[in-house]
């Protein structure tokens, strides 16, 4: 780290730029252990980086091999900016991680950052979340895909994409054996006939190697479920499915639980803001309770659940102790909910880091607050106050998917 803060400096003054207040302090005390450098926008107390910062920033890693990961997330980069971290890209023999969530860029950033990884060997996450990129853009980077050899973790999600570059990802990912985990939520479709879940659907009856699957915010209805739910019955790679933010019901729940039921391959299943109510909340318990059931987490926040629903799920986890996490905020908390989630707190059998609910008691009543955990929990946001302690199965597991942002 000192040779490359001898090196940053070197450049700034070769290219008469000022030096950045939070590249300094990053390189300042970064260990040399640290193969990542860390410089999310939102994360330092100074100006975010610009495009000119870029091009001091990229000039000062050529060559280098010990930086493994760049974090630019939060940051004011462009589609100016994009073609110096594209060189970067390119010439780059050692980066194996990129985060740009949050940045301008837009359609010719993004297909200039796609042809760099036509040729690059290192890359394996490739993070885009919330640069505007459109169609035009996510086209470029699914034909990408088609050439790119080590790629293994790619995130598209509102980067407004559209029907087509949705269909586009599916179709590349029919052949692409090497991505393991891909995000396209929150694209801009204007169709009622679900035609990127009909390729999505197609795409999991031949890809055996994608474990995990995000396709929050696609207008999904029980429909829609159904025929993701025949192509699950025949994979058996899946691990992670997102579903959250959808128009499901309690018809696409039972769709979901005769495919957990199955013993399929899933173990986390994300169903926040749906609505599949207390019949929904009920199917679901009846697959968990089944011994075979490898279920591990479950999240159910704010999908209109009361009492029936939530005392099913709560009776499910005591019979069947695969599922560790569960997430219920949102709903119907009944004082029998409230009660049933208390005591399984207290007895050890759901621990509070691994639930999104805190049980309190007032004049001898049970209630439930809400607590900040959640299945991604990190997602949007890291830490300030340095690494998350909690060591649960289900953290383990993410870390092992190696997906951004968990």
């Amino acid at each position: 780290m000192e040779d490359l803060m001898e090196r940053y400096l070197s450049v700034c003054a070769e290219l008469q730029q000022p030096t950045h207040a939070s590249v300094l302090e990053v390189l300042g005390n970064n260990k040399s252990s640290d193969c990542c450098l860390k410089l999310a926008g939102n994360d330092q107390p100074g100006a975010r980086l610009t495009d000119d910062d870029m091009l001091v920033l990229t000039k000062t890693l050529e060559g280098n091999s010990a930086i493994k990961g760049l974090d630019l997330r939060y940051n004011c980069i462009t589609d100016k900016g994009a073609v110096h971290i594209a060189h970067l890209i390119q010439d780059s023999k050692s980066l194996q991680s990129l985060d740009l969530m949050c940045n301008d860029i837009e359609a010719d950033g993004a297909e200039v950052i796609a042809k760099s990884l036509h040729k690059n060997i290192t890359l394996k996450t490739l993070r885009m979340t919330g640069n505007k990129i459109g169609n035009q853009g996510a086209m470029q980077l699914a034909t990408m895909l088609q050439i790119n050899a080590t790629l293994e973790e790619v995130d598209v999600s509102d980067c407004d994409l559209a029907t087509q570059s949705v269909i586009a990802f599916a179709i590349v990912l029919m052949n692409n054996k090497r991505i393991c985990a891909i995000n396209v939520s929150r694209p801009l479709l204007f169709s009622l006939q679900e035609e990127t879940t009909v390729h999505m659907a197609q795409m999991l009856v031949v890809n055996n190697t994608l474990k995990e699957l995000h396709m929050g915010k696609h207008d999904m209805t029980d429909t829609g479920v159904e025929t993701l739910c025949e192509a699950l019955k025949r994979n058996i790679s899946l691990r992670y499915l997102d579903l959250c933010c959808n128009r499901i019901t309690r018809d696409g729940a039972k769709h979901l639980s005769e495919v957990l039921k199955q013993n399929c391959s899933l173990e986390i299943l994300d169903l926040s803001f749906n609505r599949i109510e207390d019949d929904g909340a009920i199917h679901l318990s009846e697959a968990i309770k089944l011994p075979h059931s490898k279920l591990k987490a479950l999240s159910v926040t704010s999908n209109k659940i009361r009492k029936g629903g939530l005392l099913s799920l709560s009776a499910a986890m005591r019979v069947n102790s695969s599922l560790t996490h569960i997430y219920i905020w949102g709903n119907k908390h009944e004082e029998p909910v409230c009660e049933a989630f208390s005591g399984l707190m207290s007895s050890g059998r759901l621990l509070k880091e691994h639930t999104d609910v805190s049980p309190y008691e007032v004049d001898g009543h049970v209630f439930l607050a809400e607590a900040s955990h959640g299945l991604r929990r990190h997602y949007y946001w890291t830490s300030r106050y340095g690494q998350d302690r909690d060591s649960s199965p289900l953290k383990v597991f993410l870390s092992s998917l190696s997906y951004p942002g968990h």
